[in-house]
């Protein structure tokens, strides 16, 4: 089974999210069956690769960074995504951590980098904003060695 991962922001500028969408489908099946697609489920590039993996007919592996995850929702509507996108998954992989903190993302984002075949990041190519940012995780995927797959619109810039 072929496994892709997915890092990215969780803002998508609407100018940018018709080429990421494109991007993210290409990936997905430009790859032969089967396929799993690995993701936190994260608001933005994660919830949206877990949709269409999903659509795409893959198994989807949740990796949950924390126990108290449900509570980083800011909004009601982000939360219920992210129970349906939970409850659809074949796998669920709930990391060690009490908290949601920026190790327990970097540490969610180490584990998908490590499980996959290749990594697709939606990202702008800037350093993180903090510790397990999609900059992060590009950097330690390919200090693995592992194929990056960078999905962004040249001349977007996000919030």
């Amino acid at each position: 089974m072929h496994r892709i991962g997915v890092t990215g922001h969780r803002s998508i500028p609407p100018e940018a999210y018709a080429h990421v969408r494109a991007g993210l489908r290409t990936a997905l099946y430009e790859t032969g069956d089967p396929l799993e697609a690995l993701s936190s489920l994260a608001v933005g590039a994660d919830q949206l690769f877990a949709r269409l993996a999903l659509a795409r007919g893959a198994r989807l592996t949740a990796v949950i960074p924390s126990d108290d995850y449900e509570e980083c929702f800011d909004e009601e509507a982000e939360l219920k995504d992210y129970l349906t996108l939970k409850s659809l998954a074949g796998r669920e992989v709930r990391l060690d951590f009490r908290h949601s903190t920026d190790e327990a993302y970097y540490a969610a984002g180490t584990w998908i980098a490590d499980h996959c075949d290749r990594l697709v990041a939606v990202w702008d190519g800037l350093p993180a904003r903090g510790l397990g940012g999609t900059g992060d995780i590009v950097t330690y995927a390919r200090a693995l060695g592992r194929p990056v797959t960078v999905i962004w619109r040249d001349g977007v810039r996000r919030d």
